[in-house]
């Protein structure tokens, strides 16, 4: 009864090990030695749970986007009730989340994608999928993915020490991306430049065939 609580202690702890490393140590220290020296596990306990570095990377990546995704769940259920697009919010709010957990995240996709880029498949499909469900809610779907990639920009500036930007700055455009008003007239604008031009009230003459004669006024008509 005890051996499978007593496997997942030993996969956390080789995962726990595993961000230890990369964030101490740098990607290209991990190794399946390290995290059994870091851990206190023995390699074969380490390679019981990960048969390759390849495989803890991507258990790494998993841990991450599920953290996320339980956040962005709950957020969603909130932010139906007070906003029209919730997918938009929950992306905007998970990623303003991102910034106050430690760096492991960021410098776990840093290995996965220095050890292997096609590991990246696994995020960029679930953006797709985001992405699809944000734009369906918008009215107007490209401002819609412009606020989120502004999002993501300031995660990732934050996250790898590119930022100039103070917390308090962030956090204010953080919550100016979140806040729906602050966008309306921009959409307003984009429906209105969307919509077809009313047609002229009176339509243009049609030209006259070749060789065709005017008709003559009624006036003359009767003159003649």
């Amino acid at each position: 009864m005890d051996n499978p609580s007593r496997s997942e202690r030993s996969r956390n702890a080789a995962l726990d090990a595993a961000i230890t490393i990369v964030t101490r140590d740098g990607p290209g220290r991990l190794t399946l030695d390290a995290i059994a020296r870091e851990s206190g596990l023995s390699k074969g306990g380490v390679m019981h749970q990960f048969r390759t570095k390849e495989a803890v990377l991507r258990a790494l990546l998993e841990q991450q986007m599920a953290h996320f995704e339980e956040f962005s769940s709950r957020y969603l259920e909130k932010a139906r009730e007070t906003t029209d697009q919730p997918e938009l919010a929950a992306q905007i709010a998970t990623l303003k989340e991102a910034i106050s957990t430690p760096r492991a995240g960021a410098f776990a996709l840093l290995a996965a994608m220095n050890e292997n880029p096609e590991l990246m498949a696994m995020p960029r499909d679930v953006d797709i999928k985001k992405i699809a469900l944000m734009k369906a809610e918008a009215r107007d779907p490209d401002l819609a993915l412009l606020r989120w990639a502004a999002a993501r920009g300031l995660l990732l500036s934050s996250l790898f020490g590119l930022s100039s930007l103070t917390d308090a700055e962030r956090d204010r455009l953080f919550e100016r991306l979140l806040d729906d008003s602050k966008w309306t007239a921009i959409e307003q604008g984009a429906t209105a430049a969307a919509k077809p031009p009313k047609a002229t009230a009176t339509r243009a003459a049609s030209p006259r065939p070749v060789g065709a004669r005017a008709a003559k006024p009624a006036s003359a008509r009767k003159r003649g």
